[in-house]
């Protein structure tokens, strides 16, 4: 995976596009493009991280840097969230480390204050975000005398809105199915400037493990914990101005909010199941809804029915049934029970087929 030999361009698209119409976990799916990527490009380590659509804060990290100890991971994304160089809430597409800086890369505060240790010389960066929201960004780093060239970049350019599209897809599965009864959290992490966990709730523990699994009695890394923390700094520094939270598929169709904010010197992380809001949110955009179905959708989940919504929207009822079952359609959903116990997040049963 980190040694990447290039091949047909045209083949490497056409297995990317596969993999993303293959039905995959966002997961597994993530895993499958990073080994696709490398017969595309070469790099020597990466991050792969999906984003919350509107706020953009990372979550569910994937990576792998060869030669940075655990210890220096809240230094890491510490510094990427303040490195206002080819960040990804500003890109669009693909961007290089090189190509935006030419040889001063120590315009960057990621590469000068940990890249640069790794003997990192190019990092291309990949934004997955399309009109209903940010779903993640790559970020592929390569060590060596050349930076990424034009036909790497093009190509990478071209695979982005394919790696786009496969996300959110996945994401959009998640809702098929219902999460458990009990509503869980909130619980606390209190990481200090620097990042470095300070204290916890006694169940904290529990949700990391869940959110990072990690083997046996090894302490759980709270990378997303560590996003979220980054993105605070980052908003109180004046580089970013989106909130310092983000919503996470935890398992099981359950999805939890990550929340930031100061507790004096520190900062308190809080973990719980998303509001029924937060999570009908991202259910829209995760299923690609247009502006106008958006509008229905969010009146059935408040309760509307076809006249309500016709009155709302000063449409026919006729054109509200049409919108509505356009709405069912684009979801997967069967029937508007199956659409708010998804959307919601209802433990009412779901047997319904999904599309």
């Amino acid at each position: 995976m980190l040694c990447g030999v290039a091949a047909d361009p045209r083949r490497s698209i056409n297995a990317i596009e596969r993999l993303c119409a293959g039905g995959l976990d966002e997961r597994e799916l993530r895993i499958r493009l990073l080994d696709t990527l490398a017969g595309l490009v070469s790099y020597g380590a990466y991050a792969f991280l999906l984003t919350d659509p509107v706020t953009c804060v990372g979550a569910s990290p994937i990576a792998a840097v060869p030669g940075l100890p655990n210890e220096r991971l809240p230094e890491l994304i510490r510094a990427k969230y303040l490195t206002e160089v080819n960040r990804w809430t500003a890109l669009t597409g693909v961007a290089t480390l090189r190509r935006t800086v030419g040889d001063r890369l120590e315009a960057s505060q990621v590469w000068r204050e940990v890249q640069q240790d790794l003997g990192v010389t190019d990092v291309a960066s990949l934004v997955l975000r399309d009109r209903h929201g940010c779903w993640g960004f790559l970020d592929l780093w390569r060590n060596g005398a050349h930076g990424f060239g034009d036909e790497e970049v093009a190509l990478l350019d071209k695979a982005a809105p394919v790696i786009t599209s496969g996300l959110r897809g996945a994401l959009a599965r998640t809702f098929t199915t219902t999460h458990p009864d009990e509503r869980l959290g909130p619980v606390v992490l209190l990481l200090g400037e620097d990042l470095g966990v300070r204290s916890q709730t006694p169940s904290t523990d529990a949700w990391l493990r869940l959110l990072n699994p990690t083997d046996g009695a090894l302490t759980p890394v709270p990378a997303q914990a560590y996003n979220v923390a980054a993105q605070l700094v980052a908003r109180e520094a004046g580089v970013d101005s989106h909130e310092p939270t983000a919503r996470v598929h935890l398992a099981a169709g359950r999805w939890v909010t990550m929340r930031a904010a100061r507790l004096g010197p520190d900062i308190a992380v809080a973990i719980e199941d998303c509001t029924p809001a937060d999570r009908a949110e991202v259910y829209g955009l995760a299923h690609g809804l247009t502006t106008r179905e958006l509008e229905v959708f969010a009146l059935l989940c408040g309760g509307a029915d076809t006249r309500k919504v016709a009155e709302r929207l000063v449409i026919s009822e006729h054109t509200a049934h049409d919108h509505i079952r356009a709405v069912l359609a684009r979801t997967g959903a069967r029937s508007r029970q199956v659409l708010l116990s998804r959307a919601l997040g209802s433990t009412s049963a779901d047997a319904g087929t999904v599309r």
